[in-house]
């Protein structure tokens, strides 16, 4: 289950726990991830939250990943992402907008500018999922693909002192 474009987190905690209580009702358990959205070069959420911030509020739902979404190019994320990456201690996912929207409503950032960005989160070790969002084309994931075939995937963060304090184990994957 994904909860996405996250811009207000207060929401995102309502959705986070709505779906833990179905899932304590039904008896199931499903991975979630969480991704946020930057707003504006403020490099906060709407409701005026940062990368480290929306991330302590969320991690106790401990999902599958984190990251952000929509909003900024690609070009514009990077230092949230950077920020993000540096305190999760899960997959950081990111899939940005092909760009802002121009006067006509369409998309500009093109595939091989697109995908030379997210290959430099990816080769800089800041992300494990890349994709796309408003505007991006199938040509878009394609050229994004082909710049990140074979770069490892980020390394996971050891956790911050105050969650092997609660005595939360955190989450590893594969």
């Amino acid at each position: 289950i994904m909860v996405e474009t996250v811009f207000d987190t207060l929401n995102a905690k309502a959705a986070l726990f709505a779906i833990e209580s179905f899932f304590e009702d039904a008896e199931i358990s499903l991975p979630i991830i969480v991704s946020g959205t930057i707003t504006d070069l403020s490099g906060r959420t709407l409701s005026g939250q940062t990368p480290e911030a929306f991330w302590y509020s969320i991690c106790h739902a401990r999902p599958l990943a984190v990251g952000l979404n929509c909003a900024l190019g690609a070009k514009d994320l990077r230092p949230y992402i950077d920020a993000l990456s540096r305190v999760a201690d899960v997959p950081v996912v990111c899939y940005p907008n092909a760009g802002l929207p121009n006067e006509f409503g369409g998309y500009d950032d093109t595939p091989e500018s697109m995908a030379e960005v997210l290959g430099s989160f990816a080769s800089d070790g800041l992300v494990n999922i890349v994709g796309g969002c408003c505007g991006t084309t199938p040509d878009h994931i394609r050229e994004l693909r082909r710049v990140i075939d074979g770069v490892a995937p980020r390394q996971i963060a050891k956790p911050p002192a105050r969650c092997r304090l609660s005595g939360l184990e955190p989450l590893t994957i594969g």
